[in-house]
C-alpha cells in the first residue's frame, strides 16, 4: 500500500513540474521581452543586406575606400556580390553605404549605423511581428530591386528588413544576372 502510494505521488509531482516547466517555458513574455511566436520562428533573417552608417563626407570616405582599398563605389557605396548557400547558382548582394552624418534615414535611432537583413518573406514577418508587439516604423514599400520595411528594436536602433530581387538588384548594380 505504501509503495503504491508512493508511485501516485511521484506521478502527480511529475506531472506538476512538468506542468510547471512548460508554462515557464512556453509563457509570452520573459523580463517583458516577447517570444518568437511559431510563425516567426520559420521566417528567418536570410544575410546581412547592408550596412549603413553616418560619415563626415560620404563622397570622400567612398574615394578613400576606392583608392585604397579597392572598393568599386558608385553613388550608393558598394555592394559585394556573394553565392547564396541554399543554392550556388543564386547570387547574393550586401550593400555597404556611407550617409551623410546629418542624415535622418536613420530616424528616430540616434546610432551611427544602421544593419539591413534579407528577409524570405517580408509580408508573413512583419504580420508575426506585429503579433510580438515589435515596433514597425513604416510601411512595406516595393521597389524594383525588392520590399523594405524598417523595425525598431528593443534598444532603439531602427533596422531595415529587405525581400530582395536579387536579379533586379544585379541589373542596377552591374552585377550579371543568372
Amino acid at each position: 500500500m505504501k509503495n503504491k502510494l508512493l508511485i501516485v505521488i511521484a506521478i502527480v509531482v511529475s506531472f506538476c513540474l512538468g506542468y510547471f516547466l512548460k508554462t515557464i517555458l512556453t509563457n509570452d513574455t520573459i523580463n517583458n521581452t516577447t517570444i518568437p511566436s511559431k510563425e516567426t520562428k520559420n521566417i528567418k533573417v536570410t544575410s546581412i543586406g547592408g550596412i549603413f552608417f553616418k560619415c563626415k563626407d560620404p563622397e570622400k570616405l567612398k574615394e578613400w575606400y576606392k583608392v585604397h582599398l579597392g572598393l568599386k563605389t558608385d553613388k550608393y557605396g558598394t555592394n559585394f556580390e556573394w553565392r547564396q548557400g541554399a543554392d550556388t547558382s543564386q547570387k547574393g548582394y550586401t550593400q555597404w553605404s556611407p550617409f551623410a552624418e546629418t542624415t535622418k534615414y536613420f530616424e528616430p535611432s540616434t546610432k551611427e549605423f544602421m544593419i539591413n537583413y534579407r528577409v524570405g518573406n517580408l509580408e508573413a514577418l512583419v504580420e508575426a511581428l506585429k503579433k510580438e508587439g515589435v515596433t514597425i516604423a513604416d510601411t512595406i514599400a516595393t521597389y524594383e530591386y525588392g520590399k523594405f520595411v524598417h523595425i525598431i528594436d528593443i534598444e532603439g536602433n531602427k533596422v531595415e528588413l529587405w525581400e530582395p530581387y536579387d536579379n533586379e538588384y544585379a541589373k542596377i548594380t552591374g552585377g550579371v544576372t543568372k
